[in-house]
Order: C-alpha cells, then structure tokens, then sequence
C-alpha cells in the first residue's frame, strides 16, 4: 500500500535513505545530515509537482517512493526500500515487486501520466533487470562525475498488465 508521507514520517524517510545499500546505488551517496534533510522535506512536502509516498507492508514503513517533476502528462520517479529490515525478514524481492507494482499503477491510474521517467546507475545491474522487467526502456548512458546515469522511461501503453 502506498500512503502520503507526512511530518511524522520525515525521520524514517532519513534513516531509509541513509541505510548503505541505499546510499550506494543513489546518485546522492553521502549520508544526509538532520539540517539537509529537513530542508530537503520543507520543500518536497508543499511542492506541488511532487509526491512523497510511504510503501507501507505488513503494516510498518518498508520505503519510501518519490514522484517529481509532475508536469500534465509526464513526471519522473524514484524510490528506495527498507533495505536493512526487509533483507532481516527475507522479503526483499517480494517487497521490491510489490513496491514497483503499486508505484507503476499509482503513476498511470491516480496521478494519470502518459510517461513516466526515471534514473539507474549504469553499475546497478540488477535494478536494471527488474526495470526491464516492467518495461521500462533504458536511453544513453550519461557520465555524472563518478558515476554514469542511464535514463530510464515508460509509456502508459507499455505497461504491464494490472493483476
């Protein structure tokens, strides 16, 4: 299930994202300090071109997906997941799929985008897969300081069909 975030969550948005496996495959790979973050959340919260949502599972926080740049028909998107916790339980690859399915279907079916678009790191071969997996399309790499970004894109039509 995906949920707004709210101030109450700001903090476990933070610890999310700081957790290693997330800082390492994030353009972003420094660890985001208290007075960054908060700054960071005092604009997303009333930014009207974005979403910040809360991927809720079993009940807890399990990540966290971020929809941005919403301009009419297209807007772009990036989520990370309690990678500590879910790996502890075991549930990583099915929370990974679930979290794909409902931020996919949230894009097409409530904010009704037409393209949806996002970023990988060239060296993250297996968000990559997966991204194939949901059909996205990957365009040119593009060298980003030390790291290379591979833009990613799906159409509305090329979306995998809704279970």
């Amino acid at each position: 299930m995906l949920r707004a975030a709210s101030d109450d969550d700001v903090d476990t948005i933070r610890r999310l994202r700081n957790q290693q496996a997330n800082r390492d495959v994030s353009i972003t790979s420094h660890e985001i300090g208290a007075a960054e973050h908060a700054a960071w959340w005092a604009k997303a919260s009333v930014d009207p071109a974005r979403r910040v949502l809360i991927y809720v599972r079993d009940g807890g926080t399990a990540g966290v997906v971020n929809f941005f740049d919403l301009d009419g028909p297209t807007g772009s998107w990036g989520f990370f997941l309690d990678a500590d916790g879910l790996a502890e339980r075991g549930e990583t690859l099915p929370a990974w799929i679930e979290v794909m399915r409902e931020a996919t279907a949230y894009a097409f079916d409530v904010l009704g985008l037409d393209l949806l678009t996002g970023e990988v790191l060239e060296h993250n071969t297996v968000v990559r897969q997966m991204n194939r997996r949901f059909r996205f399309v990957e365009g040119m790499a593009e060298p980003r300081g030390a790291v290379t970004v591979i833009p990613i894109s799906l159409r509305r039509e090329d979306r995998r069909p809704s279970r």
